[in-house]
This record gives structure tokens, C-alpha cells and sequence, in this order.
């Protein structure tokens, strides 16, 4: 993915935010705007799952509990599309999940042998221009050291994002890859304030380095 370019707007043109969305409920797993979530699936219910959403638009959402032993769903995921699969003889299948944008569960159309909830797009609390800009270089500037096999890697991503005209979908990337706190990755993800996500982000940078 280009992060050189808006990817919201251009998310929103290229892929119609169909009224319901299969959902793969998961504890602890969150997928951002902007990122890949690569998937296994071995459960039946799943594999019906994949293949209804094969069949259809390939879109389908994480339901993340509310806490491990919960049957609560967090209200707020992020609409994926199925960037690449790969079926084994076995049944099951690898894919790569990749997260289009925000959305909020307003029902359930269906609950076996797998969940569709009937969904609507979130839109995010902007905060001035200018404000955003410091606030990503601000974030940048925080990220931790890497180790030398990934360096290239992260190197080419931050300077991807220094360009990306899109502030929310920087603070979406850099939150999702760098930040390994469940608590915060849910925080973040069903907060409407860009800025207060930022701060979120911000907070835990700089408590990693202390």
C-alpha cells in the first residue's frame, strides 16, 4: 500500500461500505485503517465464513471481546477486505486481512454458524491541520530503536509516513505496529478524536523509553 497517497478518500471510493459484515470474533486482535492482519483459518464456522465473503464483496471484520472471558463485542472494528488467500487441501486457509476504515456494529443479522452484523462507517473527530503535523512528528520522533534485520524496513515505512498526507492514517499505522498493549490498541481504535489518539500513542512512546 501506497501511504503516499489519502487513503481514506480513496478507500471510501474504491470499496462500498456494504450495510452488513461477516465477523471473525477473536480476543485481543485488532485491525487498523491502513494495515494487514495476516489470518489462519481452521474453524468450520470460519471457513463459511470465508467462503460467504469470498463469494460476495471478500470484506469481513474482527469482533474483538470486550476482555478474554467476555461474550461482549467491542462496539467499534475496522471494515477489512481479503488482500490475498491461500486455500490448503486441508480445508483451511492463510489470508491477509487488510483494514479499509472505521465502522460501529448497529445490530446482528445473523449469529450461526457464524456472526453478520449490520454496520456503519465511524467518522473521526478531526483536530486543526496544523496541530496534526506536530503531532505526527512528534510521534516519529519517539519510535524505539529497531533491531538491524528490520531497520531497511521501518526505515522506508517512516519515511512514507513523513510524506502521507492522511494524519489519522499515520497515527492508525504507527499505533497498530508499535504499540503490543491490548488495552491500548482498544482504546485507540473505538476513540473518535484523532488527537486524543494521537495523545494515546504519544503516552506510550514515551513510557517505553522511561
Amino acid at each position: 500500500m501506497d501511504l503516499t497517497q489519502p487513503q481514506d478518500n480513496a478507500s471510501c471510493a474504491a470499496f462500498a461500505l456494504p450495510a452488513e459484515l461477516p465477523v471473525m470474533v477473536l480476543s485481543e486482535c485488532f485491525l487498523f485503517p491502513g494495515c494487514f492482519l495476516p489470518l489462519f483459518i481452521f474453524e468450520q464456522r470460519y471457513r463459511d465464513m470465508l467462503q460467504h465473503a469470498l463469494s460476495t464483496d471478500r470484506m469481513f471484520c474482527i469482533g474483538a471481546r470486550a476482555s478474554k472471558d467476555s461474550n461482549e463485542i467491542l462496539p467499534v472494528s475496522t471494515a477489512g477486505i481479503i488482500h490475498s488467500c491461500v486455500k490448503h487441501d486441508d480445508g483451511t486457509s492463510h489470508l491477509i486481512l487488510m483494514g479499509l476504515r472505521r465502522i460501529k456494529f448497529t445490530g446482528w443479522a445473523q449469529e450461526k454458524p457464524f456472526r453478520i452484523a449490520t454496520v456503519e462507517p465511524v467518522c473521526s473527530d478531526q483536530a486543526p491541520a496544523a496541530l496534526m503535523e506536530e503531532l505526527r512528528s512528534l510521534a516519529l520522533s519517539l519510535l524505539p530503536p529497531c533491531h538491524e534485520e528490520s531497520a531497511s524496513a521501518i526505515h522506508a515505512l517512516c519515511e512514507q509516513l513523513k510524506r502521507c498526507p492522511d494524519t489519522e492514517l499515520v497515527c492508525d499505522v504507527l499505533t497498530y505496529h508499535f504499540i503490543n498493549c491490548p488495552e491500548l490498541l482498544s482504546a485507540s481504535l473505538n476513540q473518535p478524536c484523532v488527537m486524543k489518539r494521537y495523545q494515546l500513542l504519544i503516552d506510550a512512546l514515551k513510557a517505553a523509553k522511561e
